[in-house]
């Protein structure tokens, strides 16, 4: 499997970020990675510049970041669920030398203006952005940042996965326990990881969640019941006359927490189904408790 860098990241912004910190974000590394500002390395650049504009067709479509939240890159891959929706391939239509809003072109006079064939009627005014901020002035070359999308469990019981960096074929190891969005940093590049919801748990750091129906005579009259647990199933006591909502505490049978050697809890909340469908001796005998005031 690929894996490619994290849009995220590529941008330096959190998921939280409003539409305008997005947008400034944008316009500060497409400036920053604009080709023409680079005669020295074009091809790093070009690079860069691709991927600032890709990262940013998809974060700012609030359609396709839905699905790349949830999915990762493999929610635009063939497949994946995206293509063939309204808008199709995000970053296709990407032809020479223009992708997303920017566009440019190489300037061959030497020592010539750094906005030479700028497209000049991009949304965000480039030209006023250029005069009005810093000028890059050589910074040195960033770690190169991935993402990688692996399954519920897999974050959980850590996991080791083959993938393709650089045109390289490497083996990486992820701890058990790692979280949505760690950045986990390898020798030479960094990997942020996107994590699948699971069909049975939801997870809040260590802490894992799951909802458990029971039938109104268990939640009154008390017995046990089992509960699913990362581990497998256990099984505990509910008390007579439990109610709708309770949140019951499963001390160590979390996720474990990956700067200890501790281990969250789980936390499975008691849901009570009232039965939609009577027969008529059901009916009689809920009669005979509600006469009672039961």
């Amino acid at each position: 499997m690929a894996a490619k860098t994290d849009y995220y990241d590529i941008l330096g912004v959190t998921k939280s970020a409003s539409p305008e910190e997005l947008k400034k974000a944008y316009r500060k590394q497409a400036l920053e990675w604009h080709p023409d500002r680079h005669k020295d390395d074009k091809e790093v650049a070009e690079k860069r510049f691709k991927e600032v504009n890709e990262a940013y067709q998809v974060l700012s479509d609030p359609q396709k970041k839905s699905a790349y939240d949830q999915f990762g890159h493999s929610a635009f891959s063939p497949g994946g669920g995206f293509n063939g929706q309204a808008g199709g391939n995000p970053f296709a239509g990407g032809q020479g030398g223009g992708w997303g809003p920017f566009t440019y072109t190489y300037s061959n006079s030497g020592g010539g203006s750094p906005f030479a064939g700028f497209d000049f009627s991009d949304p965000f005014e480039i030209f006023e952005s250029f005069f009005g901020g810093q000028p890059s002035s050589g910074r040195s070359a960033r770690i190169p940042r991935y993402s990688i999308t692996i399954d519920f469990m897999e974050a959980v019981k850590g996991v080791e996965k083959e993938v393709d960096i650089s045109g390289k074929r490497r083996k990486i190891k992820i701890p058990a326990g790692v979280d949505e969005g760690s950045s986990i940093k390898f020798e030479d590049f960094i990997l942020s990881v996107n994590i699948k919801p699971h069909e049975v748990f939801e997870r809040d750091g260590a802490d894992i969640f799951v909802k458990v129906f029971i039938p109104f005579t268990l939640a009154s009259l008390g017995g046990q019941v089992e509960i699913p647990t990362i581990d497998g199933v256990t099984k505990i006591r509910v008390r007579p006359g439990t109610q709708s909502g309770v949140l019951v505490r499963l001390r160590g049978k979390g996720a474990p927490n990956i700067r200890s050697r501790s281990r969250g809890d789980e936390y499975a909340k008691i849901n009570v189904l009232v039965p939609d469908k009577l027969t008529g001796d059901q009916k009689e005998l809920l009669k005979n408790l509600q006469e009672i005031g039961l």
